[in-house]
């Protein structure tokens, strides 16, 4: 078999389960949304209906009510996209044991080893559509390639319900005119820094030096050569090849020495989300959060605290952060490294707190559960620059992220 990887892209999510309980949504016009009487009020995901008007992913709801005045509004039910995550990825099994989850609608597959039994890799992706539209009411759209970059762009290429090949006989054809944002982690951060050098599109990213992409970019200066020459080789990891998560955290190391508590709050405000969004990526949630403070004398500090419930937010992540930072923080000792861990983590929400009768913590959660997942579809659609927390830019321009 020449092309066995495959990357399954659930179309429309979220509005699509929700049709699935709602069959008067199906032929009109239907956003899921946050809360339409607060501020907070975003597109979370919309139907086809609905895209062809304009409406658009993250966009606040009075602006694409103005696009498509007679949007139909449904409010999110992230328990039933978890489940129905689940199902679809029990489907994926029957095809092959190397499934891997990139979030909770997309899943790479290595169906190399299935060629005899179940035919080659379009096949395969045909027979996928086919059971998951039977079995689950919803559609996917699958890219077919020979490595997993690939196989993205393809699931991404014909939306929806349809199957994309990328082989080694039509990659260029195919991928090179795509603009170079397509590509699987070039960011709004590396779109600009590309744009600066004329490189607009995948091609001409591809025809860079990998050198000089290199001293531009550091590694992923050279990991984006590759991939944009079709030289990705990194495999699909099936659960038997994934290490179980222990903990989730990100360093920053700063281009000059913090020396004030505004300067403080922005770093740890930055890797708060960051550690945020890699949890909800995962699917995982964090019962407990770490702090740990480098000086510039380089001694190292650190301190640790459980939650009363567990969490993937990037408010309470931070929130926690922060009161460990200002008991750890003896001022104006300079600070040159900052770091953010999410420890004691599952794969479920866990509360150890007693219940709320009026039930207000869960519509505060509720809230903010509605605003970090319209940013995490920003991010996902137009790179992780797009959106941020509020930080102090001179602060934080320059840093050096060091992922654990």
């Amino acid at each position: 078999m020449e092309n066995g990887i495959l990357h399954v892209d659930m179309n429309n999510f979220y509005a699509s389960v929700e049709t699935l309980f709602a069959p008067q949504y199906k032929d009109v016009h239907m956003a899921v949304a946050g809360d339409k009487e607060s501020r907070h009020g975003i597109i979370l995901a919309k139907n086809m209906l609905a895209k062809k008007m304009g409406v658009q992913t993250a966009e606040p709801i009075w602006q694409a009510m103005r696009k498509c005045p007679g949007l139909q509004l449904v409010k999110p039910h992230r328990e039933r996209y978890a489940e129905y995550s689940r199902m679809a990825q029990e489907i994926y099994c029957r095809f092959t044991d190397l499934v891997e989850p990139f979030s909770l609608d997309e899943c790479w597959l290595d169906v190399y080893g299935s060629e005899r039994r179940l035919g080659d890799g379009e096949e395969i992706a045909h027979r996928i559509r086919r059971t998951v539209k039977e079995e689950l009411g919803l559609t996917v759209s699958i890219g077919v390639s020979y490595n997993k970059v690939f196989a993205k762009l393809g699931s991404d290429y014909r939306k929806p319900d349809a199957t994309t090949v990328v082989s080694r006989e039509n990659w260029q054809r195919l991928v090179w005119p795509l603009p170079v944002g397509a590509l699987l982690y070039v960011g709004g951060a590396a779109r600009k820094i590309l744009a600066q050098f004329g490189v607009k599109t995948i091609g001409e990213l591809a025809a860079c030096k990998r050198d000089a992409l290199e001293t531009l970019m550091g590694k992923m200066g050279s990991q984006l050569y590759r991939y944009a020459n079709g030289l990705d080789d990194s495999p699909v990891r099936g659960a038997a090849d994934r290490e179980p998560i222990k903990s989730v955290g990100n360093s920053t190391t700063f281009r000059r020495d913090l020396t004030r508590w505004d300067e403080v709050q922005s770093g740890i405000s930055l890797l708060s989300d960051s550690v945020a969004m890699r949890l909800r990526r995962y699917g995982l949630y964090c019962g407990g959060v770490q702090v740990g403070i480098k000086n510039s004398r380089f001694q190292v500090f650190s301190r640790q605290t459980t939650l009363d419930h567990s969490t993937h937010l990037m408010r309470e992540i931070n929130d926690t952060a922060l009161r460990l930072a200002k008991d750890l923080w003896k001022a104006p000792d300079p600070i040159r490294l900052l770091s953010v861990t999410a420890l004691h983590l599952t794969e479920e929400a866990q509360s150890y707190r007693q219940l709320d009768l009026l039930g207000t913590d869960d519509t505060q959660q509720e809230k903010q559960e509605a605003v970090e997942s319209a940013m995490d579809a920003l991010r996902k659609k137009f790179g992780r620059g797009v959106i941020s927390y509020g930080t102090a830019e001179d602060t934080i321009s320059g840093e050096k992220i060091e992922r654990d």
